[in-house]
């Protein structure tokens, strides 16, 4: 294919010059830089080649929106496999396997959380390390440390409990306790519209409450603890970390926080489940398979926040937001189907009411930005 050539003239007031690659065939040099005189200058027009393979080309070359669908597609593949994932052993090892633990298995998620985000960023370099610039910012990093570690716990302990399926249709009520947590925090107000497309979300999980057949009052209370605590983090961020100084990315953010959750869950691992080493230690010299389970769920629950990064990086937050919509439903299916936990139709039906409601939130929170 031969070079394109593209008239740039000298003339241009705004540019004081341009580097460009050119096509071997070129009598330019391949890499060469042309200056720009002042605008009283009357130099002639100067020819620009580019090359077939020049960065401007790749982006209508078919094959390679190809490749960028597919490497999107496994993104959001990953994303889904890892959170569910983690989820479905969470119930298998707190519920089935008998392993009555969540502060314990929480700890070994943050552990992984804290060693693998330190090896993606500080070797790998999948983000520029980003550095905690003062003690104040330390301090608030603690905070929303603090209230992650309780909204993982009793995610965890909802799960001894109550059938994931349930489980997932009280978590798709984070966007009421984030418009409610931002309304008491910030004074902020949202359109009347918005507050009405959370009518049906409260209103599904309350149907959806009734027909579970599996339903816990003290796992429903706790799920719904951990719930709220989400969205607090969630605004809280908005609120601590709003400085562009103190701005983190989210992998960034976990690489400080995961230590730090360590820090607070060790203390209470130790007190409130007292020598769960021990106990560990003596269920892995019956079956060894309790370590291999605890070593691949921790893995697990780091690419969760490893895939939710990239696929957040890599689609828009229309896209990211009907995926994680999806997702929910995904995760309930998948759960009853391996569980074969029983479920009622009035509960199906309070579920997709509040999926519904969700979905009409981003909605009305996307049109009135």
């Amino acid at each position: 294919m031969p070079p394109i050539a593209i008239m740039a003239s000298a003339t241009l007031p705004t540019l004081a010059g341009i580097c460009v690659r050119v096509a071997p065939s070129s009598r330019l040099k391949p890499l060469q830089c042309l200056r720009f005189t002042s605008p009283a200058s009357e130099a002639a027009p100067m020819p620009i080649s580019l090359s077939p393979h020049s960065p401007i080309l790749k982006d209508s070359d078919p094959k390679m929106k190809g490749q960028s669908r597919l490497f999107t597609f496994g993104l959001v593949a990953s994303w889904y496999s890892s959170n569910i994932g983690v989820l479905l052993l969470n119930k298998y090892l707190l519920s089935n396997y008998g392993f009555k633990y969540p502060i314990f298995l929480t700890m070994c998620h943050m552990t992984a959380c804290s060693l693998l985000s330190y090896v993606a960023i500080a070797w790998m370099k999948v983000v520029p390390m980003q550095t905690i610039r003062s003690r104040v910012q330390f301090f608030k990093i603690s905070a929303l440390s603090l209230i992650f570690c309780i909204s993982v716990v009793f995610g965890n302990i909802s799960l001894r409990y109550l059938p994931v399926s349930f489980n997932q249709a009280v978590g798709a009520t984070t966007p009421f306790f984030t418009a409610v947590f931002a309304y008491l925090m910030t004074f902020k107000r949202e359109a009347w519209l918005t507050y009405l497309t959370l009518v049906p979300v409260v209103t599904g999980v309350i149907i959806a409450s009734g027909g579970e057949p599996s339903f816990h009052l003290f796992g429903f209370i706790i799920c719904v603890a951990a719930t709220a605590a989400r969205a607090l983090k969630s605004v809280l961020q908005g609120i601590l970390l709003s400085s562009e100084g103190e701005k983190l990315n989210s992998m960034n953010l976990l690489l400080y926080m995961a230590p730090m959750a360590v820090v607070f869950l060790l203390p209470a691992t130790l007190i409130m489940e007292e020598n769960v080493v021990g106990i560990t230690l003596a269920l892995a010299r019956d079956d060894v398979k309790i370590i291999w389970y605890l070593l691949f769920n921790s893995a697990l629950a780091y690419f969760v926040n490893l895939t939710n990064f990239l696929v957040t990086k890599h689609t828009s937050a229309l896209t990211l937001q009907v995926l994680g919509n999806a997702k929910g439903a995904v995760a309930v299916v998948v759960s009853i189907l391996i569980f074969r936990n029983p479920v009622s139709v009035t509960g199906m039906l309070g579920y997709s009411l509040t999926v519904f409601g969700v979905i009409l939130y981003s909605e009305a929170k996307k049109r009135s930005k």
